[in-house]
């Protein structure tokens, strides 16, 4: 999914804007619906305002999930700073302490590239947590999120209720899976790695 302006843009059927939050700040919100643009959603910066490029059949529901989804993954182009495996282990052991009593306790925690499928996972017996580092440079919020996922993961193995109802103590939870499951059709990947299946006790992924 590009976040540059396209060469040859078709001329937009139909154009809004509006005012929108981004993070901390506002920003103007431009979005311009073509005709011509069948799957492709594509956004850019234009002087203090940004321009959302999308298909004109998309409902109103999917212009505004899709703005909020490009916003994201601007912001996130513009703030990219890759957490080292140190740092990386330190907010592990942050987030632990906020939302899991402490209780879920890795041995170690860093990024892989050899993860292009899923975006993270743990071993429980050997205590150890890999992030892909298709996440470097994402919201801050959605990192966080698969943190917290794969630290349930060491207190409970699978996929179930109980794993469900102990991740809700993360409140972005359903906006960072919004924000990933964006990224996966944007990047037309076959399926949403990860769904509410039960996992194997040995290993355990993020969805």
């Amino acid at each position: 999914m590009p976040a540059d302006p396209p060469h040859r843009a078709a001329p937009p059927q139909r154009s809004t804007t509006s005012q929108a939050m981004n993070g901390s700040r506002a920003s103007a919100i431009e979005v311009r619906r073509s005709s011509r643009r069948r799957r492709t959603v594509s956004a850019y910066r234009e002087g203090d305002r940004t321009v959302v490029l999308i298909p004109a059949r998309m409902s109103e529901a999917e212009e505004q999930r899709w703005v909020n989804v490009m916003l994201d993954k601007l912001a996130a182009q513009e703030s990219r700073r890759t957490l080292g495996h140190t740092e990386l282990a330190e907010r592990a052991e942050r987030l632990s302490a906020q939302y899991f009593d402490g209780r879920a306790l890795p041995r170690s925690v860093r990024w892989v590239t050899n993860q292009n499928t899923r975006w993270g996972s743990c071993t429980p017996s050997e205590g150890s947590i890999r992030l892909s580092h298709r996440l470097q440079g994402m919201p801050e919020y959605v990192v966080d999120y698969v943190l917290c996922h794969e630290l349930a993961h060491l207190l409970v193995p699978g996929h179930g209720p109980r794993f469900w109802r102990l991740l809700e103590a993360y409140p972005k939870t359903e906006r960072a899976r919004g924000y990933l499951e964006g990224v996966v059709a944007a990047e037309r990947l076959p399926h949403l790695p990860g769904t509410r299946a039960e996992g194997t006790p040995s290993e355990a992924s993020t969805p």
